[in-house]
């Protein structure tokens, strides 16, 4: 388990509204009939809360843009941290263009996955590590080196603060209490303090076990271990529409598809220009939007053996 200020980013969610309903959605978003919607009060709290993490600060969903405050709660972000903190993580919903500019303005920091390949595998969040993982040294010590844990995020929902934004998500689903309070400097939370949470979450959480099947999220069915389908049956909407698998609470070492598929770039540049976007890639790593009527030449692009693509960037548009 890592100290979230070791995280690459935390993660603010700001609604689980999405138009999409891919197979083990780490949102949940096809089981919740009425997604929520975080306030202005509780966005500027979760904000505020932040001020001094010395990584990145996402904002998240389900899809950000859906939420009708999005362009509030960026001019919000604007007076608090400079562009080069703040991440958006969206699909660029068709119809929400009009954003095109406030999230130039605002995030330097973009990742775009709009789900449409089919080679794009989710893995089966509710397929229960207690339920696959009987004996209970087993199962704590796979959680304990959680690989989600180790690699995504902390995160804020209207529920508080969360050591994993899978424990996030997992508070809204079941709508339990559970979040840490969201004050100043909860984020120097370091592994010990994350024990309640992770008692209350982990155990019913699959990213504990990464020999689990993944699915093509194409095909909006949700893997479900025998336990969490009953907690789910009465509330899951995808469950009444019939878009879910019983599990069989096997492992299969040697049935993963090549992940990351939907990482290369003509598919993001390809999601970016529909909101007439151009994208280069940043020193993080990341990648850094840009309206493409202010497109950089061909021969500056050439010349990137001479000066990095982000400095003829910074130079020709005084960053």
């Amino acid at each position: 388990m890592r100290s979230l200020v070791d995280m690459d980013t935390i993660q603010i969610e700001i609604t689980n509204a999405c138009r999409n309903k891919c197979s083990n959605c780490t949102r949940f978003c096809g089981h919740i009939d009425k997604p929520f919607y975080m306030d202005l009060d509780t966005f500027k709290k979760a904000v505020d809360s932040l001020e001094g993490y010395p990584k990145m600060i996402g904002i998240q969903g389900g899809e950000p843009l859906l939420h009708p405050a999005f362009e509030t709660f960026c001019k919000y972000l604007q007076t608090k941290f400079d562009k080069k903190k703040l991440g958006l993580w969206s699909t660029f919903p068709r119809g929400m263009e009009k954003y095109r500019e406030i999230i130039c303005d605002t995030f330097y920091h973009i990742f775009l996955n709009d789900h449409t390949r089919p080679d794009i595998y989710h893995h089966p969040c509710l397929v229960a590590v207690e339920e696959v993982l009987t004996d209970k040294n087993i199962m704590w010590h796979n959680i304990n080196h959680c690989w989600a844990q180790e690699s995504w995020s902390a995160s804020i929902n209207p529920k508080g603060a969360f050591f994993c934004e899978m424990a996030a998500s997992f508070a809204m689903l079941w709508d339990e209490e559970g979040g840490w309070p969201v004050e100043k400097d909860w984020f120097h939370k370091i592994p010990k303090d994350f024990t309640s949470q992770m008692e209350q979450y982990c155990p019913r959480c699959g990213f504990g076990i990464q020999a689990l099947t993944l699915r093509s999220s194409a095909e909006n069915i949700d893997d479900i271990s025998p336990k969490n389908y009953e907690r789910l049956k009465n509330s899951s909407k995808k469950i009444a529409d019939g878009k879910y698998k019983l599990h069989n609470l096997q492992v299969d070492m040697n049935s993963q598809p090549k992940m990351a598929a939907y990482k290369d770039l003509d598919y993001r540049k390809g999601i970016a220009k529909r909101y007439d976007l151009g994208l280069f890639i940043n020193e993080q790593n990341f990648w850094t939007p840009y309206l493409l009527e202010n497109e950089i030449s061909s021969e500056q692009v050439k010349d990137v053996s001479k000066k990095s693509l982000l400095e003829i960037y910074k130079e020709k548009y005084n960053k």
